[in-house]
């Protein structure tokens, strides 16, 4: 691992890194996180009977469209052309696991994109079901895989 930050140039100021010379690639990201819910909470979310609407459908276009505005919201981002984005959930008894993969053919990794759309569907999640539910916690999210081919 390079121990230069690529993102601060030789006088400590902030800079887009330069991909100008480097090879398009096909590239990989899986991120997940992880959001802590009242089991009666989990039951409305399941029989679809959260006020607001469809919980999971809901936050899988968020996190979707999260990907795609990763670079107006993470500073220094590049604009990359998303080829895929998928946004998928795994409830389980305490809580929903939320896993996105992003790819992308390009000269930089899709990583921010996983990572945002993994933040933003946790929050949709949140704010649909905070009116049920004020012991949730958005937990433990991470890059699970990150690979250029």
């Amino acid at each position: 691992m390079s121990e230069k930050l690529t993102h601060i140039d030789k006088s400590g100021n902030a800079q887009m890194v330069d991909v100008g010379e480097k090879a398009i690639q096909k590239r990989i990201a899986v991120a997940e996180g992880f959001i802590k819910l009242g089991k009666d909470t989990l039951q409305l979310i399941q029989e679809n009977n959260i006020k607001k609407g469809d919980v999971l459908a809901t936050a899988r276009i968020a996190g979707i469209q999260a990907a795609k505005q990763t670079p107006t919201l993470i500073p220094l981002c590049h604009t990359l052309l998303l080829n895929q984005v998928t946004v998928d959930f795994n409830i389980l008894e305490n809580g929903i696991k939320v896993t996105s993969q992003t790819k992308c053919n390009g000269k930089t990794g899709v990583e921010m994109e996983a990572l945002t759309a993994v933040n933003i569907s946790c929050l949709t999640i949140y704010d649909m079901c905070k009116a049920v539910d004020n012991s949730m916690e958005i937990t433990d999210i991470r890059l699970l895989k990150k690979e250029k081919i």
